[in-house]
């Protein structure tokens, strides 16, 4: 089910699957913000990433001596969250709990909200994580908004621009199985400081940066002007396209990362894990400022 929240500005979909965002859209030119899921390239649009982030070494992890498998990036994003009847007006609210089978993937009970909230050009994404269990619950949590790249032309050597609040950036390097390697690299800004989006942007997968370095990026169109800008406080972000010739890109703060390559200690000693005790809550959000209506 989708449901729909407005302004005079703006018009933005979510669906209870997934609690997935759908559809940001201008109320002024009709312009659509979010990728749309072509499966072509990807079939998905923001998926919430719960309970890991990236992949896992060997797909496993292990808990209480324990293995168990793990698609990348966790189960959340393909179940069915239930809409909260008594959100506040100007809030679209989602839960998700633990069930049997849940509890078969991922030993241990949790609940899970998504909220989305619209004010002007900004979208608040929040998150609460409850741990429900006796146990202390570890886990990751993140975003993977996909946006829309302005009069996309394959054919041009760049497609846009990111611009970021930091310099001297080194990203993780993906490697064998999708996890993270010990090595980084450092990436090239042009003169003025910005990332170019090119064909090979993304030839060696994701690029992930880490240790609190970055807490603002912004997608520039080709011409650079700004189109969106994505505020968080999350320890990393991901940037991303599947192909070459992808006509968007995606943004996305984490709470927590890939496996490191070789990894096969417990889950609670994977790299950027967050602890709850029995009984409490993590909380954390981001914001989606639309730049150019």
């Amino acid at each position: 089910m989708n449901s729909i929240l407005e302004n005079n500005l703006l018009k933005v979909e979510v669906s209870s699957f997934g609690a997935e965002l759908q559809s940001i859209t201008s109320k002024a030119s009709g312009y659509e913000y979010l990728w749309q899921g072509d499966p072509a390239f990807w079939k998905r649009r923001s998926p919430v990433l719960f309970p890991i982030v990236g992949a896992l070494w060997n797909g496993v992890f292990r808990i209480d001596g324990r293995e168990y498998k793990m698609e990348q990036h966790g189960f959340a994003r393909d179940m069915e969250f239930k809409p909260v009847a008594d959100a506040p007006e100007d809030e679209l609210l989602y839960v998700l709990e633990s069930t049997p089978e849940t509890l078969e993937q991922f030993p241990r009970p949790f609940r899970l909200e998504i909220g989305y909230a619209l004010y002007e050009t900004r979208i608040t994404v929040k998150w609460r994580v409850v741990n429900t269990g006796p146990e202390e619950l570890c886990f990751q949590i993140g975003a993977h908004p996909a946006f829309n790249l302005p009069g996309f032309d394959a054919s041009q050597p760049v497609h846009g621009y990111f611009a970021f609040d930091a310099t001297d950036l080194i990203t993780e390097i993906i490697g064998w199985n999708g996890c993270v390697g010990d090595v980084g690299a450092y990436v090239k800004l042009d003169d003025v400081g910005m990332l170019p989006i090119k064909a090979d942007t993304f030839s060696r997968d994701a690029l992930i940066f880490g240790n609190s370095k970055v807490h603002r990026v912004s997608l520039l169109d080709s011409r650079r002007s700004p189109v969106v800008t994505l505020l968080f406080s999350s320890p990393y972000v991901g940037l991303w396209a599947p192909k070459p010739d992808a006509p968007f890109v995606c943004i996305e703060p984490w709470y927590g990362r890939a496996d490191s390559v070789g990894f096969g200690g417990d889950f609670s000693r994977r790299r950027a894990v967050n602890r709850l005790a029995p009984g409490e809550a993590f909380t954390a959000s981001y914001m989606i400022l639309i730049d150019n209506l």
